[in-house]
């Protein structure tokens, strides 16, 4: 069974940066998805298991960036945040580095971590 667990979620005002970290108990293509007060859940940003592609929807692009370490530590770094960005966020695992903007490609997923971005 794999583990994913998120950490670094936060309450932080308009403007500000935040990067959440999403550590795995395996190595997998990693996936960031949203879920904002009212709304469907949302792609925000995938990464392919090498790290060689990597995939941010467009609401986000130019503000977050994914990236991964070495080992199964998979992060979100969040940049000028803005009250829209207040959400759920969650981070889940897919054995297959296609279809990584869409939720069903995802065998895992973590628990989530709330980020408030107060304006």
């Amino acid at each position: 069974q794999v583990q994913l667990v998120e950490s670094g979620g936060g309450l932080v005002q308009a403007g500000d940066s935040l990067t959440l970290s999403c550590a795995a108990s395996e190595r997998y293509a990693v996936g960031w998805f949203r879920r904002r007060p009212g709304r469907e859940r949302e792609f925000v940003a995938a990464i392919t298991y090498s790290g060689a592609n990597k995939y941010h929807a467009n609401s986000v692009r130019g503000r977050f960036t994914i990236s991964r370490d070495t080992a199964k530590t998979v992060y979100l770094h969040m940049n000028s945040l803005k009250a829209e960005d207040t959400a759920v966020y969650y981070c889940a695992a897919a054995t297959s580095n296609r279809d990584l903007d869409s939720a069903w490609a995802y065998e895992y997923w973590g628990q989530g971590t709330q980020v408030t971005v107060s304006s």
